[in-house]
């Protein structure tokens, strides 16, 4: 059994009233991808400030390493690594001196930066690029160079706050073989937030779905995905009682109606849609549109929140972040 190295008890934080993280309960085995799953404002960011001691928690507790993030935050922090949402390398600086300024920070000895820094500038595939200023760089290059600087002190967790936003697919596809290669090569503990489904369904071992700062399912892709018992129909019809003609159909679940839409989950799709569309059509209820899906990370969401995590809105002040970050990661 690998042993639990990030455990978090009750966590919480207040600002102002407002709970932005609500007592969440989790933990994270030695060797695994970790994911929290979540819209823009769900907690997400405010939980990793709390891991690594940024933010001190209201109440509750948490270890990293085995060491407490508020009696213990040096061992905390000489034990990890982060990569921030920003990017905060220095543009006038080239991406060498950048990992080397964040080996001096570390206090490692002159040597031994060096050569870690160019280890590190390999292995991101930087190395060609390392006498480059910053602000040369491409977006997927300057995330690269922040992975690089995160490695710096060898950590035992590396956390990783929504480490491929504003980036191509093509870029982002890139950044998750990196991170896969950092498991595989060093046996490394990764906690990453994100807001892409297909993020963490393809990099996760496990994932925790947060919303308004509360955990509110947690499993491994598979397990979230199976948790929902069925397959996904969804339609659009026009006519009368087309909810009590759905739950009549042998097979039907669950039915709900959202908007002008009707989502019915199935034991099996292929088999339950004919049935039903021949009922309808008998009752004289037109059918414009049906569709059959196989669950996804977004149904599971769906299902646990009652919003879809796609269609989620973000405040004014994320927005502008966001579109802060997109720009340097385009330009």
């Amino acid at each position: 059994m690998r042993e639990e190295i990030i455990k978090a008890v009750e966590l919480t934080k207040i600002f102002n009233g407002l709970r932005a993280v609500d007592r969440v309960t989790f933990s994270v085995k030695e060797g695994e991808i970790f994911g929290f799953l979540g819209p823009n404002g769900a907690g997400k960011t405010t939980t990793i400030n709390m891991l690594t001691t940024v933010l001190k928690p209201t109440s509750g507790r948490a270890e990293v390493c085995g060491y407490d993030v508020v009696r213990e935050p040096e061992r905390v922090r000489r034990s990890i690594g982060v990569v921030p949402q920003e990017y905060t390398a220095d543009e006038d600086l080239t991406g060498y001196e950048n990992v080397m300024l964040c080996a001096d920070l570390y206090g490692l000895p002159r040597e031994e930066g060096k050569k870690r820094a160019l280890e590190l500038l390999s292995l991101v595939q930087l190395e060609p690029f390392k006498d480059k200023r910053v602000e040369t760089y491409s977006g997927g290059m300057r995330r690269r160079l922040e992975l690089a600087c995160g490695l710096i002190n060898r950590p035992r967790v590396l956390f990783l706050d929504e480490p491929t936003l504003g980036l191509d697919v093509q870029t982002r596809a890139s950044i998750w073989e990196h991170i896969r290669s950092l498991r595989e090569r060093f046996g490394m503990t990764i906690f990453l937030t994100t807001h892409y489904l297909e993020e963490a369904d393809q990099l996760c071992d496990r994932i925790a779905i947060i919303d308004h700062g509360r955990i509110v399912e947690e499993g491994s892709p598979s397990e979230l995905k199976d948790s929902l018992g069925g397959d996904l129909l969804t339609l659009e019809c026009e006519g009368n009682g087309v909810e009590e003609i759905l739950r009549a159909v042998e097979g039907v679940k669950v039915v709900r109606r959202e908007g002008g839409e009707y989502r019915v989950k199935v034991s099996k799709g292929e088999t339950v849609a004919p049935l039903l569309l021949r009922m309808l059509t008998d009752r004289g209820v037109t059918v414009k549109r049906l569709s059959l899906t196989k669950p996804t990370l977004n149904e599971v969401y769906l299902e646990r929140t009652g919003r879809s995590l796609r269609d989620q809105e973000e405040s004014p002040e994320q927005g502008i972040r966001q579109r802060v970050i997109l720009r340097r990661a385009r330009s």
